[in-house]
């Protein structure tokens, strides 16, 4: 069972509760919704892993870009570099054919003016002839100079070509690495999340316990606009063991006669303890502690509701529960939720004869969005649980929808304060 406080599965319950109390058309409830098929979320081992690989993986890339670009400013302008050599040794035999051919042609032009010098036949014959060697000596020097121009240039090209592959390979690898980033930063954030899911829910499982009990006493079963009722919650630890942090809950919740309007507003319900006398408002999502609470001993919680005098006449009723944490993060709760019931009067009204208001059993019946069904009992002080809000197992005139949002109001408090604690403790 996944690690959460004990009235979680009772919060859904609870919430969802007025929906189904209020669903008139029977053929709802034979609709079964489809199978969902869910994949189980990756263990924190599994997500550390993962971020491992991704860390691998981007290490390995970002070392492969730093390589790439290293050769690319250094390997391939390397002299002993295959391309480079040859744009060296190319460029080196263009140069020399380049001097050959300017030789070979100045050779030209000194055999024309030693023809143009000539004045014998003699001297003449020979001149040509020194001519003509010159003229075929330079036709050779044009030609090996325009080879070797071709293998520069193609040298040149080829290293070139070599330049561009290796800067595409670059861009490609920063592109691998880019995208190792983003893994490894999805990775992370995973493993962040599902850390911070964790310690929002740490380790060591709520469990039930029914030798914590909440009861209250003294709350009339009638209560008059305009007017104050003092009552008491005593929370009492009837196990063997110390409970290092024990936190009671109560709620009032109402509607008026027809059951429409809520009447919540009208109401104000304020709490003191012995420790601490002063009259505070009741703050659910607060989480307020009675402390440590020793085996088999209780401790009282003064409660004070005051009813708006412009209140319209209704039904209303207490809820009451009680949660603890102990250091070692174990905790556990009430797992039941009692509530009693009382008739709200207007102003002026005569109450009559009042008693006290008794608790009252009965459970909630939730259909779970996955098909299935969940029961969480909502049982008065001693009740055996065996009526239903969904049926006849409250009192007749308080409305099953007031129950319901009640009990989500009491257990929704009871879980978001457990959850809050215990994650206090396993940061600490």
């Amino acid at each position: 069972m996944k690690i959460r406080c004990v009235l979680a599965t009772a919060v859904a319950a609870a919430v969802t509760a007025p929906v189904v109390l209020l669903s008139a058309a029977p053929a709802f409830a034979d609709e079964k919704p489809a199978a969902q098929t869910q994949q189980a979320k990756p263990t924190i081992e599994e997500l550390e892993r993962a971020v491992d690989l991704a860390q691998k993986e981007y290490d390995a890339a970002v070392i492969a870009v730093d390589d790439a670009i290293k050769f690319f400013k250094e390997g391939l302008e390397a002299e002993t570099y295959p391309t480079k050599a040859a744009v060296i040794e190319t460029k080196k035999a263009a140069e020399a054919a380049a001097k050959t051919k300017t030789e070979a042609d100045q050779a030209v032009v000194d055999a024309r003016a030693e023809l143009d010098a000539a004045t014998t036949d003699e001297e003449k014959a020979a001149a040509q002839t020194a001519l003509d060697e010159a003229e075929k000596a330079a036709q050779e020097a044009a030609e090996a100079k325009t080879a070797a121009d071709t293998k520069a240039t193609e040298a040149r090209t080829a290293h070139d070509d070599a330049r561009v592959a290796q800067a595409r390979k670059i861009d490609l690898l920063q592109k691998t690495r880019d995208a190792a980033k983003k893994k490894l930063d999805d990775a992370k954030k995973a493993l962040a999340d599902a850390e911070a899911e964790e310690g929002e829910e740490p380790g060591g499982e709520c469990v039930p316990e029914p030798r914590l009990t909440a009861v209250v006493s003294g709350l009339p079963d009638k209560v008059v606009g305009g007017t104050t009722a003092n009552f008491t919650l005593r929370v009492t630890n009837g196990t063997d063991k110390t409970m290092d942090e024990v936190y009671p809950y109560a709620a009032v919740h109402a509607f008026d006669d027809k059951g429409l309007e809520e009447l919540d507003s009208y109401l104000d319900l304020e709490f003191s303890t012995a420790a601490n006398p002063t009259w505070r408002d009741m703050d659910l999502l607060g989480g307020w502690s009675v402390g440590s609470l020793e085996a088999k001993t209780s401790v009282d919680v003064k409660l004070r509701l005051k009813v708006d005098a412009d209140i319209p006449a209704g039904q209303g009723a207490a809820f009451a529960t009680a949660e603890y944490v102990n250091e070692d993060e174990s905790c556990g709760g009430y797992p039941d939720l009692d509530h009693y019931e009382f008739q709200i009067l207007a102003k002026g009204s005569d109450p009559g004869k009042v008693e006290d208001a008794e608790g009252k059993p009965g459970k909630t019946d939730n259909t779970t969005g996955q098909g299935g069904t969940s029961t969480t009992p909502v049982n008065g002080t001693g009740g055996s649980g065996n009526g239903s809000l969904a049926e006849t197992g409250s009192s007749d005139v308080l409305p099953k929808v007031a129950l319901a949002g009640g009990a989500a109001l009491v257990l929704g408090a009871g879980a978001v304060v457990v959850a809050r604690r215990r994650k206090a403790g396993a940061d600490a």
